[in-house]
C-alpha cells in the first residue's frame, strides 16, 4: 500500500506526517486490496475555527473511495476521515464478498 501526503500551500511538520502514516497504515486491517492512499491537507480561511481540511482518497481495484472532513486540527480531521473511510471499506468488503 502506497501512502502519499500532500500539504497544499504550507509545509506539514514531520510529526504530523508521521502521525498520518501511522494512522493510515491501519486501513490495511479493513481491506487488503488497497493500492494507494492519498492524503491532502489544506488550511481553509486561516485565522478561523474549523479551518483544517483533510481529503482522503483510497484507490482499490476498479474503485476509488473519497472522504473529506474539516476540523479544528489536522489530527482530529484525520481521525474523523479514517473513521468514515473504515465504514466505507467495511461496506465495500461486504459487497465484494457477496459476489
Amino acid at each position: 500500500m502506497e501512502i502519499s501526503v500532500k500539504a497544499i500551500k504550507f509545509d506539514a511538520t514531520e510529526k504530523l506526517q508521521d502521525f498520518i502514516q501511522k494512522k493510515v497504515s491501519k486501513l490495511e486491517k479493513y481491506c487488503s486490496d488497497i493500492r494507494k492512499v492519498e492524503v491532502s491537507l489544506k488550511v481553509v480561511k486561516p485565522a478561523t475555527a474549523l479551518n483544517k481540511e483533510v481529503d482522503l482518497a483510497v484507490a482499490l481495484p476498479g474503485e476509488e473511495m473519497h472522504v473529506e472532513k474539516v476540523c479544528d486540527t489536522f489530527e482530529e480531521a484525520i481521525d474523523q476521515s479514517l473513521a468514515a473511510m473504515e465504514r466505507q471499506l467495511a461496506r465495500y468488503k461486504e459487497k465484494t464478498a457477496k459476489k
